[in-house]
């Protein structure tokens, strides 16, 4: 995987990323002292979630020859009593039997970012030169 940096951009909270030659921004809504220039990490951390998902169903839609002709996934995530919660909803397009469409549901749980943040997680930070 790619490192991605961070840094200071424009504004009060605007941050400009990088990975590889890639080149984003992120930044807080207006109403929370930001300009609203780019998502906040908490939506890429949503977006990391859903684009997983719908990565890989479409993988294991593909290898099991299903007709799923799309999956649309939007994540949600609100912090209560200090506990992340994240809202999955998946919707299924495509000519599917039931037993693919809930087959499909199990496998959404099996995305890496999914795995990621259902498990153990360690940071580790430190000071460079």
């Amino acid at each position: 995987m790619r490192k991605v940096i961070s840094q200071f951009g424009q504004g009060p909270l605007q941050q400009k990323l990088t990975t590889g030659d890639l080149h984003f921004l992120s930044d807080a809504e207006v109403s929370k002292g930001g300009s609203g220039t780019g998502p906040s990490p908490h939506e890429y951390l949503g977006a990391a979630l859903a684009a997983c998902t719908s990565m890989t169903l479409k993988m294991y839609a593909g290898r099991k020859d299903m007709k799923l002709e799309n999956a649309i996934v939007t994540v949600d995530i609100e912090r209560v009593d200090n506990v992340e919660k994240f809202s999955r909803d998946i919707q299924l397009m495509g000519n599917l039997t039931a037993e693919e469409k809930e087959r499909l549901l199990e496998i959404a749980d099996k995305c890496p970012i999914h795995k990621a943040l259902a498990g153990e997680i360690q940071i580790k930070t430190q000071l460079v030169n």
